[in-house]
């Protein structure tokens, strides 16, 4: 009785969602035989010596024997030899891309295929962009991109093939590739821009749309002499940058000389990538006595476009060598075109003069920093420059571009509520306190609403006084000195 011999087309294991295809193979005439195909305890039979599962699936591994019989009556082969075939659930192709999603034009970007559960295999490895076959046949997992151009952005998908046997997986999930044309790193201050001499503050450095693998480097603005022995300003990078590698670089406690504007750089990958300088960001910082003084003239936070303006560093002792420094709110460092010793002389405002100001020297040296406001409007405040001391009065005017028309009075607003009705267009309060500091503005019933001004308020002369004469003779009493200040100021 002859026996059949049963082999299977797929080697190794087969892959779900692949075929398999059993043949049971006689070596005697193939006319009139019916073949049996026998997994377990259950048979199928065919007219045909061979058996397909399309797609296989895992429940359809197991042992299998054949056997064939033809004729009346009826004549019957051997079983043959038992054959299992395994069938395991295809591994998964997975596309992931180095160093981000979203890359900037000019990085070196690599994709990689990756088949998760694929063992030892050999593989060879097929790449899809937008559905349209990119590379069709490699035998190398990733894909390199450098420099990347944003023609290369889209959405890619990878499969890999069997080499014993080229079976096929299906085709990975989409991962889009994201190509902007240039990184631009932002800088944020936290808490505020505004400080105080002995406070603490944190800048942080983020590039936008991308987050992924970015180291930072931190910069500020320095002085320098030309050839011409003029001052000039480069970009310098700052001694302790590396404290900022993270993307936060904090300032603890700040001084004066903290006063300035800073920039932040990121750069990642092999070769390094590095982005454009974010933006500059001012720092502003307050102190007791700082060695220089910021004069503007007229004497007010607001001005009118088209008015003149005059901005000087006066120092009791020596007032060369400084120069008026500036940051507008377009977020551009402001270069005077005008200038006479220290003094910078702005003969017709624009709205683009709007910033903050300040003094610096060549060693490093800082004034305190000033909020100049240039309206296009009919109305504007007039309020104190620098801060007012406690005890002291504040007055406000209401003052207007056309001073032909009728003073019809104004309404004096502190932080959007209504604070004083007037009608000479003028507030006064008597003896300020802490509590008095805030944004005010003025509104005239013809012409309309001032910008808001923000006006401080420091402690009195005396109280500071009185707090160092007996600290210093009495150390033990400075907590309870520090408490009576607070209980004055919040008078």
């Amino acid at each position: 009785t002859p026996k059949p011999d049963l082999t299977s087309d797929v080697k190794a294991a087969a892959l779900t969602g692949n075929s398999v295809t059993l043949t049971c193979t006689l070596n005697l005439s193939s006319a009139g035989w019916k073949f049996y195909w026998i997994k377990d305890t259950q048979s199928t039979e065919t007219y045909t010596h061979s058996y397909t599962f399309t797609p296989v699936r895992v429940s359809d591994g197991g042992q299998y024997k054949c056997r064939a019989r033809r004729g009346n009556p009826v004549y019957y082969t051997h079983y043959s030899d038992a054959l299992w075939v395994n069938v395991i659930e295809y591994p998964k192709a997975v596309v992931s891309i180095k160093p981000d999603n979203h890359v900037f034009r000019g990085e070196r970007v690599t994709l990689r295929c990756d088949i998760r559960g694929g063992g030892d295999t050999e593989w060879t490895y097929s790449w899809n962009k937008n559905n349209k076959t990119l590379y069709p046949d490699r035998t190398t997992q990733e894909c390199n991109f450098s420099p990347v151009t944003i023609d290369n952005g889209g959405k890619y998908t990878c499969r890999g093939r069997r080499s014993s046997d080229s079976q096929s997986l299906e085709i990975s999930d989409a991962l889009t590739l994201t190509v902007s044309d240039t990184a631009e790193p932002v800088v944020r201050v936290s808490p505020l821009s505004w400080l105080t001499e002995g406070d603490s503050v944190t800048l942080s450095c983020e590039v936008k749309h991308s987050s992924t693998g970015w180291t930072f480097s931190w910069y500020t603005d320095v002085p320098y002499r030309d050839s011409q022995g003029s001052l000039r300003y480069r970009t310098a990078l700052l001694s302790d940058s590396s404290r900022g590698s993270g993307g936060s670089y904090t300032l603890s406690p700040v001084t004066l000389n903290h006063t300035g504007v800073y920039m932040c750089r990121a750069e990642r990958g092999e070769p390094v990538f590095h982005t454009q300088h974010s933006k500059p960001r001012p720092l502003c910082v307050t102190g007791e006595s700082p060695p220089v003084s910021l004069i503007i003239s007229p004497s007010r936070t607001q001005h009118f476009t088209a008015d003149s303006l005059s901005l000087s560093c006066e120092d009791q002792r020596d007032s060369t060598g400084w120069t008026v420094r500036g940051y507008t709110h377009s977020e551009t460092l402001y270069s005077c075109s005008s200038v006479s010793g220290s003094t910078c002389n702005i003969s017709s405002l624009s709205t683009s003069h709007t910033g903050v100001y300040w003094c610096q020297s060549e060693s490093g040296g800082r004034s305190h920093s000033l909020n100049i406001t240039v309206h296009n409007g009919d109305v504007i405040l007039e309020s104190p420059v620098h801060p007012v001391t406690e005890g002291n009065p504040l007055t406000l005017h209401c003052l207007y571009r056309n001073t032909t028309i009728s003073d019809s009075g104004a309404d004096f607003y502190k932080d959007d509520s209504v604070l004083q009705k007037q009608t000479t267009g003028e507030m006064t309060i008597s003896s300020v306190s802490k509590s008095d500091e805030g944004f005010y503005h003025c509104t005239h019933p013809e012409r309309g609403e001032s910008p808001k001004s923000w006006v401080s308020v420091r402690a009195s002369q005396s109280v500071l006084k009185l707090l160092s004469s007996v600290v210093a003779a009495s150390p033990y009493m400075l907590v309870t000195i520090i408490l009576a200040v607070k209980c004055y100021r919040a008078r």
